[in-house]
């Protein structure tokens, strides 16, 4: 089984790469969708941020934690600490649970703020303009200026990352530009 990641950073257009696969019937896990799966209700969490505003109608709330770990660089490797050996676990379980699949996809931007570029044979980038990806962030979560940069500098630049990737696609255009790029990956 070839086991690719799918990376880039915040606002890049992975989750667009990923519906696309799915929608070719690959199997693909969501590596977000698994951390924020982990993060409701996590007692680690809750006992590491007790001193801070952090929960909604006694749930985590992944607005006002976000706040906490972007204005505090060292709360968010702690929260990182907390979440990524149990995101690795699950990728992991995706993997054994799809091991008759010739190809599975993991999407995950942090694979390598994490170091879990060791559990793949393939990683693609998903590249995007700086100046795109900070409209698109604050277009599609109403961010602030300041904070969508802080969003995106909390990640290792882009440009340091694409040394370490097997494929590089560029998302500055047209969907269809994406999907025929993606289309020569396969």
């Amino acid at each position: 089984m070839l086991k690719v990641a799918i990376t880039g950073n915040i606002a890049s257009g992975k989750s667009t790469v990923e519906s696309f696969l799915k929608e070719k019937g690959f199997k693909v896990l969501d590596a977000d969708h698994i951390g924020h799966t982990i993060l409701n209700n996590n007692k680690d969490v809750m006992e590491a941020f007790k001193d801070f505003d952090i929960l909604e109608n006694g749930d985590i709330s992944r607005t006002k934690l976000g706040i906490v770990v972007f204005n505090h660089p060292e709360k968010l490797e702690l929260l990182n600490s907390i979440l990524h050996p149990q995101i690795r676990q699950k990728i992991e379980e995706f993997f054994n649970n799809n091991n008759n699949e010739d190809t599975v996809y993991v999407s995950i931007p942090l694979l390598f703020e994490t170091n879990m570029q060791d559990m793949f044979d393939k990683i693609i980038f998903i590249y995007t303009d700086d100046n795109i990806r900070l409209q698109r962030l604050m277009a599609r979560n109403g961010y602030s200026e300041e904070y969508a940069k802080k969003r995106i500098s909390s990640q290792i630049p882009q440009e340091k990352k694409l040394e370490k990737c097997d494929v590089v696609i560029n998302n500055n255009g047209s969907i269809e530009d994406l999907q025929n790029q993606i289309h020569l990956c396969l």
